[in-house]
């Protein structure tokens, strides 16, 4: 096929030559499409599918050096073939660009026997290429693996894709076996706790997430187990208080299991009561044919409306207001409030009218004085028109018009202007009066 390619671009010309290349080159740089992978998960039990980022690393281009160990930061796209996102029971997980991305879940008994095809696009972050293949996921029938009994545990100290590790969940597994002691163990699902609406932890003292893992076994539950439903155990986890379990030093080596958040099944006891379902023939009953509305309207009289819009509001004003009359002018109480008010207002208006014509005594510094310099009488400051009632009793050496300037010689035979003020002769108006 390449020696074909070849044969075909020599025989081709410059100019079709370089668009040729280009688009070959585009096409090469877009999308590389693998072959499809084949996996055979059993229905509720665990699945887990890794996606290895050196899978893809050799499918792009290496850095320019050769030799060179390249490390581009490498993303994943899932989605179920032919819709956008994947089907409910399977989830995805990619921390970073720099680490693996995990699909898990537990396959539903309703996909048994059809083929789940998840499309899978890595996206290469430093030269933009993609790598895309598909994973053909074959359900297959669990009757092998019964779980009439599932407990579910919470880890506190682990995050959702450390526990998808496998040499963590056998570690796991293998402690709840020496716990439980059953012929068969699974593990059924694994949840995050913030799918289960926990919080994101504070990134402080290396805190974790948390997960939900839940087992299922062949066996009853055992006595260690049990002890969570002590109604000593109730009490101290009502109160937020660690319940006393003999067998949870099997597990806090390696993990810290809330056992406050255990959850024990007993399907056996689950009496299931199986529901009718009553298929209709999926026709419409016949109501006959639809028959729209009429498109003349008839005419409407809105008097009476108008009528009884203004005619009560009027005459529910005009009783209040014969009341208020009534009150006012034909009751004692009114009558005396009026006289009171027209008093009121005769005396405020008598006051302001005395106010303005009284007479009051000049005050001392408008009194006639001498003139410093001739000695001559000089006239009051006051006049006949002026408002004595707002005439202030001292006038600012600003706004006086009685002052006097006498020039005075200094030693260097410069003058300099001394302003003198009229002083009160009140003395000369007391020998005047005697």
């Amino acid at each position: 096929m390449l020696r074909a390619v070849m044969e075909t671009v020599s025989g081709m010309s410059p100019a079709a030559l370089t668009t040729s290349t280009l688009l070959l080159t585009v096409y090469t740089i877009l999308s590389k499409v693998h072959s499809d992978r084949n996996v055979y998960p059993s229905s509720g039990v665990l699945f887990v599918h890794v996606l290895e980022r050196e899978y893809y690393k050799g499918e792009f281009p290496p850095y320019p050096k050769p030799g060179e160990l390249s490390n581009d930061p490498i993303t994943f796209n899932t989605n179920l073939m032919g819709y956008p996102d994947r089907p409910g029971w399977l989830r995805y997980i990619q921390r970073t660009p720099y680490s693996d991305g995990v699909l898990y879940g537990s396959p539903t008994f309703e996909s048994v026997g059809k083929p789940t095809v998840i499309e899978i696009t890595a996206y290469n972050r430093r030269t933009f290429e993609t790598a895309r293949h598909n994973l053909i996921i074959n359900i297959m029938s669990a009757e092998d693996f019964l779980h009439p009994y599932q407990a579910e545990f919470f880890i506190r100290n682990m995050n959702v894709e450390e526990m998808l590790a496998s040499e963590i969940l056998g570690d796991f597994l293998g402690a709840v076996k020496n716990v439980w002691q059953p012929e068969r163990l699974n593990a059924i699902n694994i949840t995050s706790a913030l799918d289960r609406g926990g919080r994101v932890p504070l990134p402080i003292n290396d805190m974790k997430e948390g997960v939900y893992v839940m087992v299922g076994a062949d066996v009853p539950f055992s006595s260690c187990l049990r002890e969570v439903e002590n109604p000593q155990n109730q009490l101290r986890c009502s109160q937020e208080m660690e319940p006393v379990i003999t067998c949870d030093k099997k597990f806090r080596a390696q993990f810290q299991i809330d056992w406050c958040k255990i959850s024990l099944v007993d399907k056996t006891k689950q009496v299931l009561t199986p529901q009718e379902i009553v298929r209709g023939e999926g026709i419409l009953p016949d109501v006959g044919e639809y028959k729209p509305p009429s498109q003349t309207l008839k005419s409407r009289d809105f008097y009476s409306e108008f009528l009884i819009t203004l005619a009560v509001p009027s005459a529910v004003a005009l009783v209040l207001f014969a009341i208020l009359g009534y009150i006012m002018c034909c009751r004692r109480e009114g009558i005396i409030q009026l006289v009171h008010h027209s008093a009121i207002q005769k005396s405020t208006k008598e006051l302001r009218d005395m106010s303005k014509n009284r007479e009051i005594a000049w005050p001392l510094s408008t009194l006639p004085v001498f003139h410093p310099v001739t000695g001559e009488m000089v006239a009051p400051m006051h006049m006949d028109n002026y408002d004595n009632t707002s005439m202030p009793l001292m006038q600012t050496q600003q706004t006086a018009s009685h002052q006097t300037q006498i020039p005075q010689q200094q030693n260097a035979g410069e003058f300099r202007m001394t302003t003198f003020q009229r002083f009160e002769a009140s003395i000369l108006t007391h020998h005047g009066m005697s």
